[in-house]
C-alpha cells in the first residue's frame, strides 16, 4: 500500500495542479478491510488525543474544504468518532452574520481556533473567503472595506493581501503551538451528481439538498479554479494541504485518519513528567489508601 500522507500532501506548489489528482485513488486499500483498518487508526488517534490534553502543549486545527456532497461531514462524524468531546470541538461555518462582517475576515475564524490541549475541526473555513468571495466578488461588498464598492474595484492585488493575509494567520498559529492539518476532499463532478440524485430520490436524504446547490455546480470550473489558486498559494511544509480522493466515502475516511495519525505521532506527544514533590505525594496518597 502506498503512504497516503506523501501520496496527498502538498506543501511545494511550483509544479501543483489538481488534475494531477485522481478523486477515485485508494493507494492500495480494500473495501472489505475499511472498517478494521478504520477503527485501529480510530483508536489510535483517540489514545494520542489523551496524550494531546494531558500535556497541554500543543493544540491541532483541522480543516475541512469540499464542493457540496463531497461528505465533509459524513468524514468528520467517522473519522473523529473515537474522541473524546471533552478535548474536541467542531465549527461549522455558515455565511458570515452582521457582526462578522463588521469585523475583518479572520475574526470569527480566530474565535473558534482550539485552546492548547484540543483539537478543532473546521468545517469550511477562512478559506471561503478566497473561494466563494473568489467565484461571488459580489459578496465580498457585504463587507464594508474602504476603496471597495463594486465588484470592479476587486483587484488581482486584493486577492494577493487575502493570501498574504492566511499565511500569516497560520504561520502565526503554527509559531505559537497550533498544528494545522487542511483537508480539500476532492470529488469528481460526476460522483457529486451521483449523490445529488440520491439526495433526491431519497426522503430521508432530502434535508441534505438545496436548488443552490445546483447553481453553485453550474460553476463548477470556476470553483476548481479558486481552490486551485488557493492551495497554490498557501500551501507550506509546516501548514501543507492534503488532495483527498472523495469519489469512495470509505477510502476517505480511512485517508483523512490517517493523516491526522501520522500528525499527531510527529507532535511527540508526552504526558506531563510530576516534580519530584509531587511524585513524593503520590506516594504518600498510594499509601493512605492501602491502609484503609
Amino acid at each position: 500500500m502506498k503512504d497516503i500522507d506523501e501520496l496527498f500532501k502538498v506543501s511545494n506548489t511550483d509544479k501543483f495542479s489538481l488534475d494531477d489528482y485522481a478523486t477515485d485513488e485508494t493507494a492500495g486499500y480494500k473495501k472489505e478491510n475499511a472498517d478494521e483498518v478504520l477503527r485501529d487508526l480510530i483508536e489510535e488517534i483517540a489514545d494520542l488525543q489523551t496524550a494531546l490534553y494531558a500535556s497541554n502543549r500543543h493544540s491541532l486545527l483541522i480543516i475541512f474544504q469540499a464542493m457540496d456532497g463531497a461528505g465533509k461531514d459524513s468524514a468528520i462524524a467517522h473519522t473523529m468518532s473515537g474522541l473524546n468531546p471533552q478535548g474536541c470541538q467542531v465549527y461549522s461555518f455558515k455565511q458570515p452574520g452582521s457582526e462578522e462582517l463588521d469585523h475583518d475576515f479572520l475574526w470569527r475564524h480566530y474565535r473558534a481556533l482550539p485552546e492548547r490541549g484540543r483539537i478543532g475541526i473546521h468545517n469550511r473555513s477562512h478559506y471561503e473567503n478566497v473561494l466563494i468571495t473568489k467565484v461571488h466578488p459580489q459578496l465580498v461588498l457585504k463587507e464594508n472595506i474602504p476603496g471597495i464598492d463594486k465588484v470592479d474595484d476587486i483587484k488581482p492585488k486584493f486577492w494577493e493581501h487575502r493570501y498574504k493575509s492566511i499565511r500569516n494567520f497560520e504561520e502565526h498559529l503554527t509559531a505559537n503551538g497550533t498544528v494545522i492539518i487542511k483537508f480539500f476532499l476532492h470529488l469528481s463532478k460526476e460522483e457529486q451528481k451521483k449523490r445529488f440524485l440520491a439526495r433526491i430520490d431519497t426522503p430521508e436524504k432530502n434535508w441534505k439538498f438545496a436548488f443552490g446547490d445546483i447553481e453553485e455546480r453550474q460553476r463548477w470550473d470556476d470553483y476548481m479554479q479558486a481552490y486551485k489558486e488557493a492551495i497554490k498559494e498557501t500551501a507550506s511544509e509546516d501548514c501543507p494541504w492534503y488532495i483527498i480522493p472523495a469519489d469512495k466515502k470509505w477510502f476517505t475516511r480511512i485517508a483523512v485518519s490517517t493523516i491526522i495519525l501520522e500528525t499527531m505521532k510527529k507532535m511527540k506527544l508526552d504526558y506531563p513528567t510530576l516534580p519530584e514533590e509531587e511524585r513524593q505525594k503520590l506516594d504518600e496518597a498510594k499509601a493512605i489508601l492501602e491502609k484503609e
